[in-house]
């Protein structure tokens, strides 16, 4: 389907090279420096916080080409617009809150407002919700589509060019590797936006091209659609990566003005995705496989060296992504997971514990990626069940009025997971009508009722003392 050059190849390995250079140029941290670890010392600057804020948030690049040329300008307005929104609400109202409170990960906090089983309970779903499998799966296939190698071998290179660095220098690596990263992505969106200005035509080509519902913001879609995108960007609240930034950011206002800025950069990316998408769809109107909007459109029209640019800018979005989702679930097991289940604890193994999670969810994640082989159904499959039942106490959890006792907490843990999976199973023998309703609103709608019938309970409690 997509040929390359020996150029093309040679600029995809190089850039592989590359990242590996870069994940191994930190320093091991010195033993038993968790915070050096873990949060980079905590002493993140500005522009490497929005870089890596940036660069981490679009690891479903295909997912993004796919939408795009089923839907146009839908797509933007649905995955890009809410996420905008949600993001600078988060960075005005709770990113200085996250930095002054110095706690490692969501799950500590969750612990010391609600208590150990809550703690323990939010680590599990926290750890599943980072599973970097979607993104392992896209790089497995786009490595399968180049070099036409097995998609199990895929998987493997797909890991280890995410984690192996990371075992040595931590977040650092992370840090390190998404900058570079950062500007690959930007310079091969660029490249192919600029040559289809040139090549193939200007906004009118698009208009005389494609679907009049592809330039309508809301693509002729119910607004019960939109709504349900806008409720599945609240995930930006529950987002480990943006409580891990904030907790790694040198100050509160560095990550306040991080993300703020970070948002500006979200929109130019966006821009370049989106005409890239609109592009793919009114020169190939025809494809079998929109996931591929993206790998076939630039087969169609760049040149040699251009296209191995192009898809080193692929593999820079996912990997950007992937690492840090290993990262973080390698943090959840090792510090939340296993060193608080230890009855003896000794806090300098933690990056020891770390290193473990980092190799477990890699292996993990190989064998889920392998074994469902949809990126869209594992991220519905864990977005479904996993953020009900965490999102609400996280909110709770930096304002006290909206504090609920601590096994109310845990009731409302376990509910979210549950009445998610229980309609997510028994929702293809009901009625058309009820099919309607996702997984995601059934379990938060039971949510937002125990922690309402919490906040009154934990006041009644409170008048008594």
């Amino acid at each position: 389907m997509v040929s390359f050059s020996f150029i093309d190849i040679f600029i995809i390995a190089l850039f592989f090279l590359i990242i590996l250079i870069i994940g191994f140029l930190p320093k091991k941290e010195k033993e038993g420096d968790i915070s050096e670890y873990l949060l980079s010392g905590r002493k993140v600057g500005l522009w490497l916080f929005v870089l890596n804020n940036v660069s981490t948030w679009y690891g479903g690049i295909l997912g993004v080409g796919e939408f795009t040329y089923q839907y146009g300008l839908l797509s933007w307005f649905t995955q890009g617009l809410p996420y905008y929104i949600f993001a600078i609400i988060f960075a005005l109202i709770f990113a200085e809150k996250i930095r002054n409170a110095s706690f490692f990960t969501i799950p500590d906090k969750i612990e010391h407002e609600y208590g150990k089983t809550a703690g323990i309970i939010s680590s599990i779903l926290i750890f599943i919700l980072v599973t970097p499998a979607p993104y392992l799966l896209m790089i497995g296939s786009l490595l399968h589509l180049i070099f036409n190698i097995n998609l199990f071998w895929g998987l493997i290179i797909a890991a280890l060019s995410s984690s192996i660095y990371l075992i040595k220098g931590g977040y650092k690596s992370d840090l390190y590797t998404d900058v570079f990263q950062f500007f690959v992505m930007f310079t091969g969106f660029a490249l192919i936006v600029i040559i289809s200005f040139l090549d193939v035509g200007d906004f009118n080509f698009l208009k005389n091209n494609l679907p009049d519902s592809h330039l309508s913001p809301t693509g002729n879609a119910s607004i019960i659609y939109v709504i349900v995108w806008f409720l599945i960007a609240l995930w930006t609240f529950a987002d480990p990566g943006f409580h891990q930034r904030c907790n790694a950011a040198k100050d509160g206002k560095t990550a306040r003005n991080g993300i703020l800025i970070s948002v500006i950069f979200w929109l130019i990316f966006d821009f370049l995705t989106t005409t890239t998408g609109l592009f793919s769809r009114a020169v190939i109107p025809d494809l079998n496989n929109p996931v591929l909007a993206f790998p076939l459109y630039a087969e169609k029209i760049l040149s040699s060296g251009l296209k191995g640019i192009f898809f080193a800018a692929l593999f820079a979005t996912i990997i950007s992504t992937s690492n840090s989702f290993l990262f973080l679930s390698g943090t959840t097991f090792g510090r939340d997971i296993i060193f608080k289940s230890l009855k003896v604890k000794n806090e300098k193994r933690v990056p020891y514990y770390t290193r473990i999670g980092i190799i477990l969810s890699s292996i993990l994640s190989i064998l889920l990626a392998y074994n469902v082989q949809s990126v869209i159904y594992l991220w519905y499959l864990i977005g479904s069940i996993c953020i009900p039942g965490i999102i609400i106490l996280i909110f709770s959890a930096y304002y006290k009025k909206y504090k609920v006792p601590n096994n109310v907490a845990v009731v409302e843990l376990v509910a979210g997971v549950l009445t998610g999976l229980i309609w997510l199973i028994i929702e293809q023998n009901l009625s058309t009508e009820l099919k309607e309703i996702e997984p995601m609103i059934v379990g938060l709608l039971f949510v937002v009722l125990i922690h309402i019938v919490g906040i009154k309970i934990f006041k009644m409690k409170a008048s008594y003392e």
